[in-house]
């Protein structure tokens, strides 16, 4: 016996030593997503781990953890948390950007590492992220502005709203989701996981351990057959699912940062090939550009002509511009007026998903709108 426990003490002894100098900046299990953090004052820091191995830099707090460290081919910088000065390649130089941790999360000014390193910046509109190059490659994140999202904060809410478009007044279900949250994690999910099945959404949604769910893409519902083809993408994990080339309908995609985007149909398969999406579902029609209505349904290759003036129960997803995804379901609406609901809902950009029998919304347990039949697939949200 004390043969074994000496045996073992010697192992983990041999593999903590073999540990690097540089220890990461956060706990993965507690640590926010990546994201550039922007504050009050428009000073913009990121994420010291999200440097370490980006462009072959290695970065990371030192064995004391009393200093950070980043270094690249050519310099080097080092900072200490909370101090007004920097040693860039061994010469101290005075900052103005002080870098700091919260959340179990070192952050370290965005500006200065630029600048010594080389990295150029591409700061992004739409969706708000930026985009960070070095020799030919690149990289990009999600700009959170203001305040740092906190671990106990909320990450899925659910409500209900009354919106008039003209006349007329529409209930609506609604379930937002914050994604930059450190919990929350997005995944498309098919039916009985394998294409061509259907299930229940609140089945899809309780096998997945998921707190929210919607219905995802349209499929072939009417057919008499077992088999009841979904149309459009569908990725999650990475990984193609459902193939749909050619297809111009609106994409919603995300990488793994959760930095969602809604993509035209004939960008996608360029943007999938990049290796950047984690997760995808195709469907349409684009409701809302940049906050305004906007209707392009022979674009997409939509030709029902009642496409637009057929009322009936609707689901949709929109994203704001803080990086919050809505999910929304109503009943009796066209789809101009399901995009005029979009907008008043606080969506910044938003599509429509399949909808009529197909359309639900499940949350914390229970239909906040329930499905007339049994669906395709999902889109789900889990937190952990």
């Amino acid at each position: 016996m004390l043969k074994k426990i000496l045996t073992l003490v010697l192992t983990l002894f041999l593999m903590l030593s073999t540990l690097p100098s540089l220890l990461p900046g956060a706990s993965a299990a507690t640590a926010p997503k990546n994201a550039v953090y922007v504050d009050k004052g428009n000073h913009s820091f990121i994420p010291l781990r999200f440097l370490n191995g980006l462009f072959d830099l290695r970065a990371g707090l030192t064995a004391d953890a009393k200093s950070i460290e980043i270094a690249g081919d050519k310099n080097s910088l080092l900072l200490t948390l909370g101090q007004a000065s920097a040693s860039v390649n061994g010469k101290a130089v005075p900052i103005s950007d002080l870098p700091f941790s919260e959340n179990g999360t070192t952050y370290v000014p965005l500006s200065l590492v630029s600048t010594i390193l080389g990295i150029g910046l591409e700061w992004n509109k739409e969706p708000a992220s930026v985009t960070l190059t070095l020799g030919g490659a690149e990289a990009t994140l999600p700009v959170l502005s203001g305040t740092l999202l906190k671990a106990g904060s909320s990450a899925v809410t659910s409500a209900k709203h009354t919106y008039k478009v003209g006349s007329r007044s529409f209930s609506v279900q609604t379930v937002t989701v914050s994604l930059l949250h450190p919990s929350v994690r997005l995944d498309a999910v098919l039916a009985g996981n394998t294409v061509g099945k259907t299930e229940a959404l609140g089945s899809i949604a309780k096998r997945s351990g998921a707190v929210a769910a919607i219905n995802g893409t349209f499929f072939d519902a009417y057919t008499e057959g077992a088999y009841k083809a979904p149309y459009g993408y569908i990725i999650s994990g990475g990984k193609m699912l459902k193939n749909s080339p050619g297809d111009r309908r609106t994409v919603f995609a995300y990488d793994r940062n959760l930095l969602a985007e809604l993509i035209p149909g004939s960008q996608f398969s360029a943007r999938f090939q990049s290796g950047s999406v984690e997760g995808a579902l195709q469907a349409g029609p684009r409701l809302l550009v940049n906050g305004s209505v906007s209707l392009n349904v022979a674009a997409e290759g939509f030709k029902d002509p009642k496409i637009l003036t057929g009322g009936g129960a609707r689901s949709a997803l929109g994203l704001t511009r803080d990086h919050k995804l809505i999910l929304l379901t109503t009943g009796g609406a066209t789809i101009p007026q399901l995009a005029q609901i979009m907008k008043q809902a606080g969506a910044y950009q938003a599509m429509n998903l399949d909808g009529g029998a197909s359309s639900g919304l499940y949350y914390n347990g229970k239909y906040l709108t329930t499905p007339g039949r049994l669906i395709s697939n999902a889109l789900v949200v889990s937190t952990r």
